[in-house]
């Protein structure tokens, strides 16, 4: 079975950083591009970040433009998000999410979140002083 197991999350004070991580479980991610996107409560679920099967196309929204940085390790089937100087804003649960449609490369999985297939069940990042 096809799962992504999120991890951790937790409570950070406003400039504080955290490492979420993304890991794989029954299937390798060698061949899935990898979204990050989050939902906040009350809002609608947004696409964070995404990187390449290769890893060499990487994409942010604009929100978090130069504080989260994506990597994957396809060696430990496990994709990370990097978050720096964290917002208040930024308070949401952060999912890691992959597809086999067309539409599930970086960077358009970020505008098609619906289409993606294989979702975990997240993981909860609060940012509050």
């Amino acid at each position: 079975q096809l799962q992504f197991v999120e991890s951790g999350g937790g409570f950070v004070q406003p400039g504080g950083s955290l490492r979420v991580s993304c890991a794989a479980s029954g299937f390798t991610l060698d061949y899935y591009a990898i979204g990050w996107f989050r939902q906040a409560p009350g809002k609608e679920r947004e696409g964070v970040s995404c990187i390449s099967v290769s890893g060499t196309m990487v994409k942010y929204a604009d929100s978090v433009k130069g504080r989260f940085t994506i990597a994957r390790d396809n060696a430990k089937n496990t994709v990370y998000l990097q978050m720096n100087s964290l917002k208040p804003e930024d308070t949401a649960i952060y999912y890691c999410a992959a597809g086999a449609t067309a539409v599930a490369g970086c960077p358009a999985m970020l505008d098609y979140d619906y289409a993606m297939e294989y979702w975990g069940k997240g993981t909860l990042v609060t940012v509050s002083s």
